[in-house]
């Protein structure tokens, strides 16, 4: 397997690197061909990272944990955008997902909930009733930058792979 090039990384295949991934993110990489590099975590929230490792923001998408209820229930699901774009919460997500309220996740649920560090999650490995909104530019985009589920490392991989994940489901979810 020969090792992308992007950005500033030592890419490397994940699973030969179990110690740059979350517990739930090496268990849920099984049937994905996924890169990963170590970084500086305090350089792992997206804006920094893209500046220090140069990585296009295009290249990179966040995840991001999203809370929905209904009629005394809640549900949780990840929402994934490019980083050059915004999720459209209250909008496509809300509807899509048949929630009256919805907002983003308290960091403390977020990482509690899946056992992944803030600011690493990801949506491989993630719970798996959890619905996984994959925007379509991710999905067109080709190679991208996500989280690993730790903040120490990130992954890389083929956006259209993300399309393939259990609980996926591709939408336009940017707002416009």
């Amino acid at each position: 397997m020969t090792a992308p090039l992007l950005g500033k990384l030592d890419w490397q295949p994940a699973l030969e690197v179990p110690e740059l991934l979350a517990a739930p993110v090496r268990a849920g990489l099984q049937d994905v061909t996924a890169y990963a590099a170590a970084i500086d975590a305090e350089l792992a929230d997206t804006a920094a990272f893209c500046a220090e490792y140069d990585v296009p923001m295009a290249a990179s998408a966040n995840c991001v944990i999203v809370l929905g209820k209904r009629a005394g229930e809640e549900s949780y699901a990840a929402v994934l955008v490019l980083a050059t774009d915004r999720a459209d919460v209250n909008g496509v997500i809300r509807k899509h997902l048949g929630v009256r309220k919805i907002s983003f996740a308290a960091q403390h649920d977020a990482v509690r909930t899946t056992s992944m560090e803030y600011g690493g999650i990801t949506p491989i490995g993630l719970p798996a009733d959890w619905p996984v909104l994959v925007d379509e530019a991710v999905v067109r985009a080709g190679q991208v930058v996500i989280g690993s589920g730790i903040r120490g490392s990130k992954l890389l991989l083929d956006g259209a792979d993300l399309a393939k994940l259990p609980t996926a489901t591709v939408l336009d979810l940017a707002q416009h």
